[in-house]
This record gives structure tokens, sequence and C-alpha cells, in this order.
């Protein structure tokens, strides 16, 4: 019984291996192509550290508008005002912030999103910097929010937190915790190393008399 089952193992567990060694290859074909279209996306314009650094400050504005938003249906809600300010930031994000998350992952090159197994060691480490910045930063908000619920909370029962501010907060946490690695990352990238070849590539000079 065990002699016949062990060549149908033995099938399986080739086909096993050359399905994986499939999926890697097509894997890896997507990620090259992801790679190429993160790259023609970058603009040169944002080749420097000063420009990717600017882009990040928009992109943390446009996270600082979403506590905006909150902290205004906190005091305002239920109002007109509040649901003014609500879809006016509403409308800016998805103007503005979506593109914009578009061009932090592609100064990055996607380095937050990717597998870790996808990144070479540099991206690895520059991408552990950025997760460990933007945890410290997202425990200082989470801290803040904790310390300013307590204090509006200190009334008990008689505390009126409108319910829309209560998930404005949830909302913005969340969002800050998905995305903040992303803006750390592109404030942190590095100009690229010069290109030793534009070296090799430079005439030499003639130095004979």
């Amino acid at each position: 019984m065990t002699n016949d089952e062990r060549p149908t193992n033995d099938r399986d567990s080739s086909w096993w291996h050359r399905h994986r060694a499939n999926s890697q290859r097509k894997r890896a074909e997507r990620i090259r192509v992801l790679d190429e279209e993160l790259e023609r996306r970058m603009p040169a314009r944002y080749a420097t550290q000063r420009a990717r650094r600017a882009l990040a400050v928009a992109g943390g504005a446009c996270l600082g508008l979403l506590w905006v938003d909150a902290a205004v249906a906190w005091i305002l809600a239920p109002s007109d005002t509040a649901m003014i300010v609500n879809f006016v930031v509403l409308g800016i994000l998805l103007v503005v912030g979506i593109p914009l998350a578009g061009s932090l992952s592609a100064i990055t090159r996607g380095m937050t999103l990717k597998h870790e197994r996808e990144l070479d060691e540099r991206e690895k480490t520059a991408r552990l910097r950025a997760f460990t910045t933007a945890h410290r930063c997202t425990s200082v908000v989470m801290i803040l929010v904790m310390l300013v619920t307590m204090f509006a909370d200190r009334d008990g029962r008689d505390s009126q937190i409108p319910g829309a501010a209560l998930f404005l907060i949830l909302f913005a946490l969340l969002v800050t915790h998905v995305l903040l690695p992303l803006v750390v990352a592109a404030w942190q990238a590095p100009d690229p190393p010069a290109d030793e070849d534009e070296f090799d590539d430079e005439p030499a000079h003639d130095t004979t008399s």
C-alpha cells in the first residue's frame, strides 16, 4: 500500500514544486512590471530629497485634515457647519489625497506595500526604519487621543461626545496607521547614489603636451 502511494505522492510533490516555482516567476514578473510603472510615474522633479520631502509634508497635511475634521465634528456636531466641513475635507481628500498617495507610492517604489521577500537589503532597512518611525508617531497620536477623551469624559454619563466625532476619530486613526509609513518613507528616502558609469563615460583629458 505504501509502495503504491509513494509514486503518487512524488508526483504530487513534483507538481506542487512546479506550480510554486511558476507562481513565483509570475509574481516576480508582476513586481518587475509594477516597478517599471512606478518608475515611469515618478516625475523628474521628485528626483531630489527636498522635493520628496515637500511631497511627504503634503501627505502629512492630508492626514492632518482628517484630525481637523474629527475635532470640528466633536466641537460643532450636530450642525450644518460640521457637515459642510466634513464634505469639504472629503472632497479635498478625493481630489488631492488619492493622487498624492499614488505619487508617494511611486517615489518610494511601493516599498511599504511589498512583501519583505520582494525587497533587497537596502529596501528592507529603509522599510524597517520607516515603519519604526511611523509606529512611534502613531503611538504618540493614540496617547494624545486617549488623554483628550479622558479629559472630555470626566463627567461620566453627562458627557456628550457626538457619535460622528467618535467615528471620524477612529477613521482618522486607521488611515494614519495605514498611510503614515508611506509618508515617513518618502520623507526619509535618500538621494540615489551617483551612477558610476557617468564617471566612466567622461572622456579622459589629454595630458600630453
